[in-house]
Formats: C-alpha cells, structure tokens, sequence
C-alpha cells in the first residue's frame, strides 16, 4: 500500500511529508520510503499557529484555520506524489498528523484535551485519497495522554539487538523534545516513551530574540557556541516541576511558552548575561532536561542514543546531551545515527511523518497505534479518524 505521511510540529517551521510503501507481514509491517519533502508554512499561516498556540484565536478564527491549514496539507501531499513522478491517483491512503495548537495537561498530569487541526475531510476532497487524520484523542478518551505516538514506530523498527546490554534511548526534538527508551530485542523491559521538556522551543525564542527576529532556529548552534553557559541558572531552571513529573506524561508550549523564556531571559540579563550567554545556557538546560528525564525515569540504563528531529541538526545541542549523560551515568553513552540502525524505511527528516503514515495504515487495518504502557490509556487503541476520499470503497474492498 503506498502512503503519505503528514507532518507539522510545535515549531511549526512547515509540513513534513514522505511516501513510503507499507507491507503487512507475519514480523509485522515492513516500510520503504520513496521519497520526502518539507514544504514551508506561508508565513500567514505560520502567524496565525502562533496565535492560536498562545490560545488568541477566537472559535470563527480556530474553525476557519483548521479548513485553511487543510489546504496547506493537501498542497504538501500533491507535492511530494508530484516530486517523485506519481499521480495522486496511485496514493492508497494519507496519514495526517496535522498542527497541535493545544494540548491541555491539568496540574495532576492528566490531559483534560488535545486539538490538532488541518481538516482531513479537505485533504481527503482536494487528493481523492482517504485521509486518517486526529490521532491523539482516541487515546486521551481512553484515559491517556496522546503522546508521544511514535512508540510504535520505534518498537518496530528501531529496537536494539540482543546483544546490546541496556537500552536504546531514541530522543526527538521538535519543538518538544520527547523520548523512546527500547530495551534489547529478547527483553521483558517494557517500552517506556514520554515528553522530556523544551526541545528547540525556548533555543528558537533565544535565537529569534538575539537577532531581532532575523534567525527563527540557532543554526548549527552557532549562536550557543560564542557564548558562555550560566550553570547556576541552569540548576535554578532545572527545578521546574514538570522534570520531576512522573511518567507519562506529555507538554507542548501552553508550559513551555514565550511567556516563560521571557521570564528566564529577564532572569539572565539580571545576572550580567548576554544574548549569546542566554542562547547557550537555554541549550544547557535543554540537554540538562533530557539527561535528568534518563536518570529519574529510564527503565533501565541507556547505552546507545539516537537523536533525531530538527535538534539532530544542531551539533551544540547533541554535544551537550552527550556531556549531561556522562556526568550522571559516569561512562559515554553512544551516540548512534539514525540512518546506521539496520532495518529503518528512512531518515531522522522523515521519521516522525512516516509514523504517521504507519499509525494511518494500522487504522485501516483495524489494529491498535497506540503503547499504552507510554501513554497511560487503559489499552490499545485504534487511533484516528477516516475521511473516505474518492477511492475509498477500493480501499477497503482490498484490505
């Protein structure tokens, strides 16, 4: 079955989209990517997620925008069949995650509601191709959090050998950053995955602020490396109680926010820091946030790290993970490429938006999308909604 998987953030930086080709098999579903675009938001649509993400937008603006940003991820799907010389017509079945603009997480850690918009019922109209979109509130109905719901992805085919002693902590960072810790193949460990805090949210509000809005991300960590970390302050911020919240457990910038990098900068500029001091001891704090998440609540000890998402691209950022695992394991933790492990359909670019394409193709097949043990909900799940496109009956005629 050939496949698209949509993709788009909380950095919102634009929609990721993949074609792969999904095989049902009795080791379970294989993949093979065929090709991967990312397609920018238009900067309209950009300003208006960031005005909905800070909750401003009114319930007209929050209706309309989910038919708007459906068009935008109907343009993403054409582009990447067009891209790779197929028809829309040859395409089975979309996946699509859509835009998180709210995620709801009451002081207990339970999450009251999840929206994410980008209407599949437009999707499925503008390509003719039955769309699986809304994963996450399946989950949150059945008591869980509704992230993060690449486990299964990650169980399937990012799952160390035997031979590896310990686990595989396969980190994400978008603009949350978020973790997957796999024990070795033969293990009764279970797969434990939750949000580990700030992924590139609170470095791309640094980098933006520094430069009066010329750069939205660090590029390459550049503006880290010229200055120098505060630990003190990485040590006061550290305390925040979300790090030390039991899994699971989820966050999205409705915690992390402007707001609070805001309140953090003011914080840094009392204590003498530049914009560059600032920058750096933001990404102190990130990689401080995800090395203490693997102390307090891995399963069992983490020897290989993969590091993936738009924090793979940032070399400071790694490095300093890298350094905050060692200064608590007291040993080097492997860094593993993504593209090294055997048996992955693709990248660390294209990774989460083939997730999706998996959880869209388990939905048609009637079977579950969800790792309960990492959500919380009281079981599997069957996760999103369909909205028939032209081709539906064949769909499901051939399943």
């Amino acid at each position: 079955m050939r496949v698209i998987g949509l993709m788009s953030g909380t950095s919102a930086d634009g929609i990721d989209a993949v074609l792969t080709e999904i095989v049902g098999s009795s080791d379970g579903p294989r993949m093979r990517q065929f090709g991967f675009e990312s397609v920018p938001w238009p900067p309209r649509d950009r300003e208006l997620i960031g005005r909905l993400m800070a909750g401003k937008g009114a319930t007209r603006e929050v209706s309309r925008a989910g038919f708007q940003l459906g068009e935008q991820f109907a343009l993403a799907a054409l582009c990447v069949a067009d891209s790779n010389g197929l028809s829309i017509d040859e395409i089975d079945l979309i996946g699509s995650h859509g835009q998180t603009v709210w995620h709801e997480v009451e002081e207990s850690g339970a999450v009251q509601s999840t929206l994410q918009i980008g209407e599949a019922a437009v999707i499925a109209e503008r390509t003719g191709v039955t769309t699986v979109a809304d994963f996450r509130v399946a989950d949150v109905a059945a008591g869980g959090q509704g992230a993060p719901l690449i486990p299964i992805f990650d169980r399937i085919f990012l799952r160390p050998p035997a031979s590896v002693e310990g686990c595989r902590a396969v980190q994400n960072i978008g603009g949350i950053g978020n973790v997957t810790f796999l024990p070795p193949v033969g293990s009764s460990a279970p797969t434990v995955a939750f949000d580990t805090g700030p992924g590139n949210v609170l470095i791309d509000w640094a980098a933006a602020r520094a430069t009066d809005g010329a750069l939205q991300f660090d590029r390459d960590g550049e503006l880290a490396a010229s200055g120098h970390c505060a630990d003190k302050l990485v040590e006061r911020w550290l305390t925040h109680p979300y790090f030390r919240q039991s899994p699971p457990k989820s966050t999205g910038r409705e915690l992390f926010s402007s707001g609070l990098a805001e309140k953090y900068c003011l914080e840094a500029a009392e204590a003498g820091l530049s914009m560059s001091d600032f920058a750096a001891t933001i990404t102190e704090l990130t990689a401080a946030s995800v090395a203490e998440s693997y102390r307090l609540f891995g399963p069992m000890p983490v020897v290989e790290l993969v590091v993936c998402g738009g924090g793979a691209r940032n070399p400071v950022l790694e490095k300093r993970i890298k350094a905050q695992l060692a200064r608590r394991y007291g040993r080097e933790v492997a860094l593993v490429q993504y593209g090294d492990v055997a048996g992955v359909p693709g990248d660390e670019d294209s990774k989460e938006a083939l997730g999706f394409a998996l959880l869209a193709w388990l939905a048609v097949q009637g079977k579950g999308g969800n790792v309960p043990e990492s959500t919380g909900a009281k079981g599997v799940r069957v996760l999103g909604k369909i909205a028939p496109g032209l081709n539906f009956r064949n769909l499901m005629s051939n399943l």
